[in-house]
């Protein structure tokens, strides 16, 4: 799933193309799974005309502020992007990389045209994203019930720590919480924990000052790694686990040869490393 590094690299597609820019054609498919409550015809009425002013992210989501309401929100799901012609698309980091060579891609949920003659795309091909209208989405489920954004929110240490402390379970289930960290998936919160060298079956209320405030830096450096790197995975640096978690494969170690086991979290399998984590 593009977790918040993977999104952000949507949102500056969408902003390249979009933003400052009149909507001249807007084409849906009659996906009513993707389109959640929103018929194509009204998708088609509410975007047509309308100027982006500009492209904002929360987390996973992103939307679209236009002159007038609604405005459009969107959520990748498992295998959602934004493309464009010519451009590089979005590759998922835990993808193989790959090219786009047809226009419109496929599996096209909405295809925007603006006034200068640009265009771009959202494809969906497993259906689990979403394509909503909102009039006022920041302040409206599903962003408003999200917790802090680990790129543009990141709350101070003493925040942080309160934060945390209001919660209960294991720390990675509570990494994944999108109403504690919005954006962080299944790889951040693996590799926050390889990092910060915290296992990630350890309670909240077991956590030291210290490892809260190695939790946060961690986050907050990962996030703006991958960040830089438009999620590139041939970018990442090469000692980070990510590129050695994948598979649950029983042979898999660290680059510095520390074994890696795999575990099932929050319902989610978990990558770490008993001889940095223990």
């Amino acid at each position: 799933m593009p977790e918040l590094p993977e999104v952000e690299y949507g949102r500056l597609v969408a902003d390249s193309v979009a933003r400052g820019r009149v909507i001249a054609g807007v084409r849906c498919a009659a996906d009513p799974i993707v389109f959640d409550r929103v018929s194509p015809a009204r998708m088609k009425k509410a975007l047509l005309g309308a100027r982006v002013q500009a492209v904002h992210r929360r987390g996973k989501q992103i939307w679209m502020e236009l002159d007038r309401s609604p405005h459009p929100l969107f959520h990748f799901g498992m295998t959602g992007a934004f493309l464009i012609p010519g451009g590089q698309p979005l590759t998922l980091a835990s993808s193989p990389t790959r090219t786009e060579s047809t226009w419109p891609p496929r599996f096209t949920k909405i295809r925007l045209t603006f006034d200068d003659g640009g265009e771009l795309a959202m494809t969906n091909k497993r259906r689990l994203g979403r394509i909503r209208l909102r009039d006022d989405p920041e302040h409206e489920p599903p962003i408003c019930k999200l917790g802090f954004d680990p790129l543009d929110e990141m709350p101070s240490a003493s925040r942080f720590a309160s934060r945390l402390a209001q919660r209960s379970g294991n720390i990675k289930g509570v990494l994944l919480d999108q109403g504690f960290a919005a954006g962080v998936g299944n790889w951040i919160a693996d590799e926050v924990l390889f990092q910060a060298a915290i296992d990630p079956r350890r309670s909240i209320s077991s956590l030291s000052a210290d490892e809260i405030q190695r939790i946060r830096a961690k986050l907050g450096a990962i996030i703006r790694t991958a960040v830089k790197v438009n999620a590139d995975k041939n970018r990442l640096p090469d000692w980070w686990l990510f590129h050695r978690r994948w598979g649950k494969d029983t042979t898999a170690v660290t680059r510095e040869g520390d074994a890696i086991e795999h575990l099932t979290i929050a319902g989610r399998t978990t990558a770490w490393v008993p001889g940095v984590q223990g």
